[in-house]
């Protein structure tokens, strides 16, 4: 019998192909490889290597492929190692630790699913923040923008417990000292700082998920119990995570206290079948409710154990995503006080210091053509903190000198900031190499994903840039796209692709950038 790397749950065609283009051609080669050498494969995280790496061994196993060995090399890392005994720990100065929280965070995580499945819900219960701050979002009762949010993680040695900062600050009586713990009283340790990005379920918002996608290093899948699963928006944004090559992912089975224990785990079962064969597989199931405060610490501990600290690379060229932007200024302010627009987003790479200058791209149009902003950083901050530099890791908003006419209203979302001269140029044209859906992603009937036409108009979103594709030509297995208005992104960027269906934008595939050069 013929194995191909298909036939491992989890590998789609587009993986496959990830992992031929590195050398791994072959199920038994793959059986060979440590979670190290897979890792050096671009977009598989540690979860997704080791998951993959042991799917292939069993597959060998059970279909006795003749002249099979077991692997000579032994899987060197387990994701949950054996917790060493817990012990009181000596205790350390409250100064020390008000210090580590003002630390810069480390990781971005996403919460998505589908419309009023409870991601603001549990971000405020982790963080004591509702993120649906806008007064449309507050009157419609749904999430409009992405909403952010940052907490501090903290684990009780003693009981092996994980609090947020918010729920140790919620659970502390008056008059009793700061950052213990709830149960024994010891003093807690700090574990790492964290930004949360709650994502728009609505459909009609698709394109801002799909933004937040971007700048997600992992993922809170919510699933409502009360709803059959999966709902519209559920395998939109699981697709989604998918192209944005978010692998580390929790599932979340929330308000099990609408349903009864029959219904919950009927619901249960529903959402395994569902996540079968997908990125999310093997993604841990944690019933809650949110909305009481259930099982909230099991959370917080998936969180620490499931979504790693993803690794930077501080020596490259400083790019930042502006994923929000917008004017502090009251009105009324006097003009001599006035502050200058403020952009927020997420360090791509690199690092920016108070007092360097930037370059914001493709910055303003005049006169049909679009010219860079450039400016000076004059703050940095993370919600109520405020950094002397910033590096990768969590979301930051950068104060500047630009006029605030400029940044009301999120106008510069979607540019890419960087040192002056070291940015990817200005695009108007793209050749990508599709991939398509087999059937629409979000609605509720099945309909099979056609192939691009000629001069057909879609969506484009890429980075936190929302553009207007038109296919100017088709090629044998690849696209040229025009794009309106022109972008400025990295080139390792992804293109979700959606198109009107039912009068919806809907997602219908991806596209990966061609290049050319040798």
């Amino acid at each position: 019998m013929s194995l191909k790397l298909e036939d491992i749950t989890g590998i789609g065609k587009a993986t496959a192909e990830s992992l031929e283009a590195a050398g791994i051609n072959s199920v038994k080669k793959l059986a060979n490889l440590t979670v190290d050498d897979l890792l050096k494969v671009k977009g598989i995280g540690e979860s997704t290597a080791l998951k993959y790496i042991k799917a292939a061994q069993k597959l060998l196993q059970e279909t006795e492929e003749k002249g099979f060995k077991a692997p000579e090399k032994i899987i060197e890392k387990e994701l949950k190692p054996k917790r060493a005994p817990m012990k009181k720990t000596e205790e350390i100065p409250i100064s020390e630790l008000k210090k580590q929280m003002n630390k810069q965070a480390e990781m971005n995580l996403g919460l998505v699913g589908h419309v009023d499945h409870g991601k603001t819900t549990l971000v405020e219960i982790l963080t004591g923040d509702w993120t649906d701050r806008h007064s449309e979002e507050q009157e419609r009762g749904i999430s409009i923008k992405l909403g952010y949010s940052n907490a501090t993680i903290f684990h009780c040695p003693v009981c092996d417990k994980y609090y947020t900062s918010y729920m140790v600050d919620e659970a502390r009586k008056e008059g009793e000292p700061r950052f213990r713990c709830p149960e024994c009283k010891g003093q807690l340790q700090f574990k790492r700082n964290i930004s949360f990005v709650d994502a728009p379920g609505h459909e009609i918002l698709m394109a801002t998920m799909l933004s937040g996608a971007s700048l997600m290093d992992g993922a809170c899948l919510l699933i409502a119990a009360n709803e059959p699963c999966p709902q519209p928006q559920t395998r939109e944004h699981l697709a989604a995570l998918n192209i944005a090559g978010i692998e580390n992912i929790i599932i979340i089975q929330n308000k099990i206290d609408a349903v009864t224990k029959e219904d919950a785990l009927k619901n249960y079962r529903q959402i395994k079948e569902f996540v079968k064969g997908t990125v999310a597989e093997n993604a841990p199931i944690i019933p809650i409710s949110a909305l009481f405060g259930i099982n909230i610490e099991l959370v917080v501990r998936a969180i620490q154990e499931v979504i790693l600290t993803p690794e930077f690379d501080e020596t490259q060229d400083f790019e930042f995503l502006i994923a929000r932007s917008f004017d502090v200024n009251r009105p009324g302010k006097e003009i001599d006080k006035l502050i200058g627009g403020v952009i927020g987003g997420q360090v791509l790479q690199g690092k920016i210091e108070i007092g360097d200058k930037v370059e914001i791209s493709p910055g303003l149009k005049v006169k049909n053509q679009y010219r860079p902003l450039k400016s000076t950083i004059v703050s940095i901050s993370q919600g109520n903190k405020f950094l002397k530099k910033a590096k990768p890791g969590g979301l930051i908003g950068l104060g500047t000198k630009l006029d605030p006419a400029l940044t009301k209203g999120d106008a510069l979302i979607g540019n890419l900031a960087g040192k002056p001269g070291s940015l990817p140029e200005l695009i108007d044209e793209v050749e990508l190499e599709v991939h398509l859906l087999d059937r629409v992603i979000g609605a509720e009937e099945m309909i099979k994903v056609h192939d691009l036409k000629h001069g057909e108009k879609f969506l484009i979103v890429v980075g936190t840039e929302k553009a207007a594709g038109t296919v100017s030509k088709i090629l044998k297995n690849s696209y040229i796209i025009n794009l309106n208005p022109p972008i400025c992104i990295p080139n390792d960027f992804i293109f979700a692709i959606s198109r009107i269906i039912n009068r919806r934008y809907r997602l219908i595939g991806y596209g990966m950038r061609v290049d050319h050069k040798e």
